[in-house]
């Protein structure tokens, strides 16, 4: 069963070629301590980049861009979408209902594109930093993205759906207490920089993001859907990078 899930959430999550039946949905919606657990693999893939920049002695920036190029090439551009698509109902004037209706619209506006470019810039910045840390310090790219699908198990355990769909797929079957599993499965990567406390600060970062975005669509839009969950891992992410970097530097 938690293999079928991992699986499923690697098809969900990422466009490699697995998981992609309707068995290993199911398992991967029942499951949310599969979010988690398909970081590891996922942050493992995208550590590869920093890495290779840190052996041949590339540029920080290069090795950012690189990075960058790694996150959408494995897991796609759902997330960046859900990302443009809170900006531009967070920028939005009117009641929740006004709300819903601009996250459905398929335009892209300022608020798109100012939350998309912060989000990249934000990421850009935080690895170019990580770039030209100790090489061990690569662990907290594996944290961040176990943190950013912490995220999303949070949003999904602990969101109420909007409507039927997406995020009613993830998370109808889950409440508060299923979130238990999945912050088990993630633990472990806290001590991905020890005996530095950068992971453990990354992961801690990241749940926090996913609380914020939590509270902020329950509050705007009524309650989360697939966008929300989908950001969840972009803001998560950014915020487990960002604060980790600054957790490093100041040890």
């Amino acid at each position: 069963m938690v293999l079928t899930a991992l699986r499923g959430a690697l098809g969900f999550l990422t466009r490699l070629p697995v998981g992609r039946t309707p068995r290993a949905w199911e398992a991967f919606c029942a499951t949310p301590a599969a979010f988690p657990l398909a970081g590891y693999p996922v942050g493992v893939a995208l550590a590869l980049p920093v890495l290779i920049g840190s052996f041949l002695g590339l540029e920080a920036d290069l090795t950012a861009f690189a990075f960058l190029l790694a996150v959408y090439a494995v897991t796609g551009v759902a997330h960046a979408d859900a990302v443009a698509d809170l900006g531009d109902a967070a920028a939005v004037h009117g009641d929740v209902d006004r709300r819903r209706e601009v996250l459905k619209d398929s335009a892209v506006g300022v608020g798109a594109v100012l939350a998309l470019g912060l989000v990249l810039l934000g990421t850009w910045t935080a690895v170019a930093r990580l770039a030209a840390l100790p090489v061990r310090a690569v662990g907290l790219v594996v944290a961040a993205e176990v943190g950013a699908k912490l995220a999303m198990a949070t949003v999904a355990c602990l969101g109420d759906a909007t409507h039927d769909g997406l995020g009613a797929a993830v998370s109808d079957a889950h409440d508060a207490r299923s979130l238990l599993l999945p912050v088990l499965v993630a633990l472990p990567a806290a001590l991905a920089t020890y005996p530095n406390p950068a992971a453990a600060v990354a992961l801690a970062a990241a749940g926090l993001a996913a609380l914020c975005v939590l509270a902020w669509a329950s509050r705007r839009l009524g309650g989360s859907n697939g966008d929300v969950v989908g950001a969840s891992n972009e803001l998560a992410r950014l915020a487990a990078l960002l604060t980790g970097v600054i957790a490093w530097t100041l040890w």
